[in-house]
């Protein structure tokens, strides 16, 4: 890491901090929004994106320069937990895919979190198998695209204003190459969003009914009939964004399981003992690579060892939440609210080890059943055989449904 490039970034977020944020956080009279667009006009939002959309073109590994400059100011950061989808998918996408003009339009405000995005993607007849979805885009002679769909398993639905989408527009060809990548406006009449109660009681998620919804095709990314080129952009950076989370050392639910096991010694077993120890090294090794997969991230775009990482993930937070429960026994049963909320976000922390159980059970199937993720590990890592397809060459709409 050249030492040049730290202190021209510590020297920008110096200036940042002066023009911005000239009191620190006991001002009174600054406005965090007003802020975060600063930041973000500063080219300290992503430093690796390119200069005049929230970056300086510079190694993706300085970002962390300048957050920990700004978090020892105390200044002002956007949630990432509730913008995840945006900052984790959708950016990405539009960096890639998007014209200058999109990428004007929709970078800013969603980075500084002042438009939140979801995603719409999985129907109820294609889930783990999104390639067969059935949501069609028609074009019109106006320049404005026409869909009609189901889409299912939307985070955030109810609080976004945008959403990615990929959607039927040739069912004469082959399943992959008839669909085309849209961003739609969620705020669009034809656009319907009804809760879904989990396990949990909450409805974190929901299923979104399209009717009618006129899409112009100045909201396209990529080109028609290439969605799926452009959709695994998208999965690609979800499945590190969710498995491949920077994380301290015993951060995250290892870090919660290990304190509930310090705090009650009178539980403890030596057969207790050894699993604690097991997922405590898994919860390590997880970590390191992640790092070493967010390095991998700074040459290029991620690539399928995200899998392995969500995959890995999702095993580790079933087995944990499993353990905590089995170890405070009766009263690691307790669940004592099942309102049915609409949550902007997950809150793993502030919760109850019953809680915790039972929303780990998404783990393996949102962002990619862990089923289908083993199935990419297989093809795309290790090289082996895949399997059998009939319906690889068929036309989509002679398979059946």
């Amino acid at each position: 890491m050249s030492t040049d490039l730290v202190d021209e970034l510590r020297s920008r977020v110096r200036a940042l901090l002066t023009e911005a944020w000239p009191n620190g956080a006991a001002t009174q009279d600054v406005d965090a929004l007003d802020f975060l667009r600063a930041r973000f006009d500063a080219g300290l939002a992503w430093v690796h994106f390119p200069v005049g959309l929230g970056g300086l073109g510079a190694p993706r590994a300085l970002q962390a320069v300048v957050d920990a400059e700004l978090a020892a100011a105390g200044a002002p950061d956007n949630d990432p937990r509730r913008i995840g989808i945006g900052l984790g998918m959708a950016a990405p996408t539009i960096l890639r895919y998007g014209t200058s003009e999109q990428q004007r339009r929709w970078l800013r405000p969603l980075w500084t979190g002042e438009e939140v995005w979801c995603q719409l993607f999985s129907e109820p007849g294609a889930g783990s198998d999104l390639a067969a979805l059935a949501t069609r885009a028609l074009p019109g002679t106006d320049g404005v695209w026409t869909v009609d769909g189901q889409k299912v398993w939307t985070s955030s639905a109810h609080t976004a204003r945008w959403a990615i989408l990929v959607a039927r527009t040739d069912p004469a060809v082959p399943k992959h190459r008839g669909i085309t990548y849209f961003v739609c406006d969620m705020t669009d009449p034809g656009v319907e969003v009804r809760p879904l109660r989990q396990i949990t009681g909450e409805a974190e998620f929901n299923e979104v009914f399209l009717t009618g919804v006129r899409i112009p095709d100045t909201d396209r990314l990529g080109a028609v009939g290439e969605g799926w080129q452009v959709a695994q952009t998208t999965l690609n950076n979800e499945r590190v964004s969710i498995g491949g989370q920077a994380t301290p050392r015993e951060g995250g639910l290892i870090g919660i399981v290990a304190r509930t096991w310090r705090t009650h010694p009178e539980l403890r077993t030596a057969e207790l003992h050894q699993r604690l120890l097991r997922h405590w090294v898994d919860a390590e090794v997880l970590r390191l690579t992640g790092e070493r997969l967010r390095q991998q991230l700074a040459a290029g775009q991620p690539g399928p060892e995200g899998a392995g990482g969500k995959l890995a993930f999702a095993r580790l937070a079933q087995e944990l939440t499993g353990f905590e429960v089995e170890l405070l026994g009766e009263a690691g049963l307790g669940y004592d609210d099942w309102t049915m909320v609409r949550p902007e976000l997950v809150d793993f922390t502030g919760r109850e080890a019953g809680y915790r159980y039972l929303r780990a059970k998404g783990n393996s199937i949102e962002g990619g059943t862990s089923e289908i993720l083993r199935n990419i590990i297989a093809e795309r890592v290790l090289g082996l055989p895949p399997e059998p397809r009939t319906d690889k060459d068929v036309p989509w709409k002679e398979l059946a449904r």
